[in-house]
């Protein structure tokens, strides 16, 4: 499938990984409507100052309002739904919110995309639907296991969608990023967390649990996933991962960010960062051959480009974060 020209929903536009899936899909020909939650002060988030600000068509609403989701899908040939709370954390607070806006939001957009009959919809999954690796790399019928509130939602929102194309027949595809960083991530994330607390002169940086591996995917190949997974007839009601087939420790990844920034710091580990125990995903490590099987994608970026071009955004960047402040 072309998306040159094609009309293109994106919610969760206005957040990390959705701003830059804005931008690209503007580039590459797409006419993008933008879905953005409504705010008494029309603030679009990461899209305010992007250079696509006057390229894209904003809708405002709430993911969790099925008349704003309807309104939203009218006219449009393919939806990236990437609206969602993620930061797990906070998921031990609220998890009813994460039902309300995980759950029900993406009923919304399977509802609204059914009644509107849209050529494509792709939903966005995460490797915290595997919790820790039963067996690696971690392949697409790994076994689902809901560590944290947040992995339970995601969960429920995905076999929402597998149901969708097997009841009614929709054309849904369901893209399952790995660890995702770079510019514009939020600080809860482990590497802005140590990116930012650095670049702020602190001598002493706060962490929590490093001896877990994660798959790191630099932000520009995950949204590539993304869009190949929608151009590809073959994903239609298949869960493809999105990961770069390799693992590192998050000490490792620690002791690389210090090198490439040339920092001298001291490491503590603060109770609050760390997970329960059982709630803690030890190790992600995925497999990427199906993606490549089923679509044209290949990763582009190493760790050590992906952090150096993240790095660089933060110095420039700092303003927008608060690294003396844990916001769970």
């Amino acid at each position: 499938m072309d998306l040159n020209k094609k009309n293109i929903l994106v919610t969760g536009s206005s957040g990390f990984i959705g701003s830059h899936l804005t931008e690209k899909l503007v580039e590459s020909g797409a006419n993008v409507k933008a879905f953005v939650k409504y705010n008494f002060q029309n603030e679009w988030g990461w899209l305010e100052n992007s250079p696509v600000k006057n390229d894209i068509g904003v809708f405002t609403g709430d993911i969790r309002d099925y008349d704003a989701v309807y309104s939203a899908v009218e006219d449009v040939d393919i939806i990236f739904h990437l609206a969602a709370l993620i930061g797990i954390p906070y998921s031990y607070k609220s998890p009813l919110a994460y039902i309300k806006t995980n759950v029900e939001g993406t009923y919304n957009i399977l509802q609204a995309a059914r009644q509107h009959e849209i050529e494509k919809l792709v939903v966005t999954s995460t490797s915290e639907t595997y919790g820790t690796a039963q067996y690696i790399p971690i392949d697409e019928t790994h076994p689902l296991v809901g560590q944290s509130p947040y992995s339970a939602s995601k969960i429920s929102a995905d076999q929402m969608a597998i149901s969708y194309h097997r009841s009614f027949d929709l054309p849904v595809a369901i893209a399952r990023p790995f660890n995702t960083y770079g510019p514009r991530q939020s600080a809860r994330a482990i590497i802005p967390t140590i990116i930012t607390q650095i670049l702020s002169g602190q001598n002493k940086i706060k962490l929590g649990n490093l001896s877990p591996t994660r798959d790191f995917n630099y932000v520009k190949d995950t949204v590539n996933g993304f869009i190949q997974i929608a151009k590809s007839d073959k994903t239609i009601g298949e869960v493809t991962n999105v990961c770069s087939n390799s693992e590192i420790s998050m000490q490792k990844t620690v002791d690389l960010i210090i090198k490439l920034i040339n920092g001298d710091v001291e490491i503590i580990q603060d109770e609050k960062r760390i997970r329960p125990d059982k709630s803690e995903v030890d190790r992600l490590y995925g497999d990427n051959s199906k993606i490549k099987k089923l679509t044209d994608w290949e990763s582009e970026y190493s760790l050590k480009e992906g952090l150096k071009e993240t790095i660089n955004w933060f110095e420039n960047n700092l303003e927008y974060y608060k690294p003396e402040i844990y916001n769970v």
